[in-house]
């Protein structure tokens, strides 16, 4: 018999993500609350669409959702027209949304009361590595059901782990984020030293990106970051949402985030700058800004 998979949410990582699974030959039904958006994908990978989350989720084996926020990760699983209202006892529900562990945890808690399993299980890759599947899956959750659910998330990401119980995954995220964040205003900073000192910017890349300085922004960022383009990728909202759950969580477990909080001010700038829809590389945009104005 064939796995039943319902997916919640075709965002710029969900629609591509989605489709993966579809293409490897699962049963899979969708849901977007823009219906549009279901409608083309539909289109342009078969299954089928729901006009609810619970009429989605109805039967299915595995239920993934991927959307913007604690509120609406509330609004698809826990509300009446939500997956647990529908979703069969044994099922397991997989969340890719980045969340707070805070709702994690009770998502986790009305799940298990109706004998749901459930991960939190945000990703890392962005909206490239969704479309390349070759995401990467931090997990929180039960090793059993991780193990289940793992070989279907095989088919959009190129490494999975469980990192311990419900929030666990959660947690994870925020550190890729609290590292990412010190790593682009890193990146921006040198570029922006580089271009004031009058160096070619790529061969000073070029250079440095062979040694201990090389990081996965710097190869896949720095020309763009150089040429001002900065209308694709993950973007300076999305990131302050993440560092602001970050941050939060910092405040409850008395850890000392200085640079993350700078960072998140340098982002508010961008997005005063009209940069809310940049990618996060735009940190030099800001910087080169401040340059001119002195």
């Amino acid at each position: 018999m064939s796995i039943k998979v319902a997916f919640i949410g075709l965002g710029v990582m969900g629609y591509p993500m989605a489709g993966h699974l579809k293409n490897a030959g699962y049963d899979v039904t969708v849901f977007n609350r823009t219906e549009e958006k279901a409608q083309k994908w539909v289109k342009q990978f078969g299954g089928v669409m729901a006009s609810t989350p619970s009429e989605a989720a109805n039967s299915a084996d595995l239920v993934f959702v991927c959307v913007g926020n604690d509120d609406d990760l509330r609004e698809v699983t826990l509300e009446t027209t939500g997956v647990l209202a529908s979703m069969s006892q044994g099922s397991i529900l997989v969340d890719h949304t980045t969340t707070s562990a805070e709702v994690a945890r009770e998502v986790a808690q009305v799940a298990q009361s109706k004998d749901i399993a459930f991960l939190d299980a945000p990703v890392s890759g962005g909206q490239a590595g969704a479309e390349n599947g070759v995401l990467t899956v931090m997990a929180g959750g039960d090793q059993t059901i991780f193990d289940k659910a793992q070989p279907v998330m095989d088919c959009y990401s190129q490494f999975s782990q469980l990192l311990g119980p419900a929030g666990a995954g959660q947690l994870t995220k925020m550190v890729n984020q609290i590292c990412i964040a010190g790593l682009v205003q890193g990146l921006a900073e040198g570029l922006h030293f580089a271009r004031s000192a009058g160096l070619d910017g790529e061969k000073v890349i070029e250079t440095i990106s062979k040694g201990a300085a090389g990081s996965w922004q710097m190869e896949n960022r720095y020309k763009t970051m150089w040429d001002g383009e900065y209308d694709f990728g993950f973007a300076v909202d999305w990131m302050r949402k993440d560092l602001g759950i970050a941050l939060d969580e910092a405040r409850n477990n008395q850890s000392s985030l200085p640079v993350t909080s700078l960072v998140d001010q340098f982002y508010s700038e961008v997005q005063s700058l009209g940069g809310s829809r940049h990618d996060t590389s735009s940190l030099l945009s800001r910087l080169e800004n401040v340059r001119k104005d002195k």
